[in-house]
């Protein structure tokens, strides 16, 4: 009851109480980073043996994994933004769940409750879509986390930039409220000046 109170007033410190401190969760993205997007694309590539080698692997919402081949095995974490099942959840089994989405009022109780959750604070997206001037993606989000974090090397796999779509629908770049020039610029900007940042393409 206290959680269904905490989140429908949007009470976030107590909902942040819930899970692993934001100085813990940036020391936890440590070592050889592997950030997964949901790029249609990364379906055609070979990179799932270089994914499952590095110490982190960080997939994104329901993490769409359609070859090990391609995208790998391992779910260190998972930034996750939408609904998803327990039992979608229990299968991926991520150490590590950290609610990306501004939208706490959506913040499912079985995610809450799981060890390993963590709910980053909400200012990080406030900036982002300041700053984009479009509400920024949660891969987005999370490389913007990961920029502040103990990570050694983070390899970008499955960031197009939507020129291929997304594994988890239909919906063109015009249908989705995000600015994916600018997050490509974004992106391309934090590579120039941070060299732990490497996109595969």
């Amino acid at each position: 009851m206290g959680f269904l109170i905490a989140r429908t007033l949007r009470r976030e410190t107590v909902l942040a109480g819930m899970g692993l401190a934001l100085p813990e969760v940036l020391a936890r993205l440590a070592g050889r980073v592997a950030l997964v997007g949901n790029a249609r694309s990364l379906a055609e590539r070979a990179y799932g043996a270089e994914i499952d080698a590095a110490d982190l692997v960080i997939r994104i919402n329901r993490a769409p994994m359609p070859a090990v081949g391609s995208h790998g095995a391992r779910t260190d974490v998972l930034a996750l933004a939408v609904g998803i099942s327990a039992q979608q959840l229990d299968a991926l089994d991520p150490a590590m769940v950290l609610w990306m989405s501004h939208k706490r009022k959506r913040l499912p109780w079985h995610v809450a409750r799981r060890a390993g959750f963590a709910l980053p604070p909400v200012e990080g997206f406030a900036r982002l879509k300041a700053a984009l001037g479009a509400k920024p993606t949660t891969g987005v989000i999370m490389i913007d986390l990961l920029a502040r974090s103990a990570a050694s090397a983070v390899t970008l796999y499955g960031f197009d930039f939507f020129a291929s779509q997304s594994l988890t629908g239909s919906r063109t770049a015009l249908q989705v409220p995000h600015d994916f020039p600018g997050e490509r610029g974004f992106v391309q900007a934090l590579m120039a000046r941070d060299a732990r940042f490497t996109l595969r393409a």
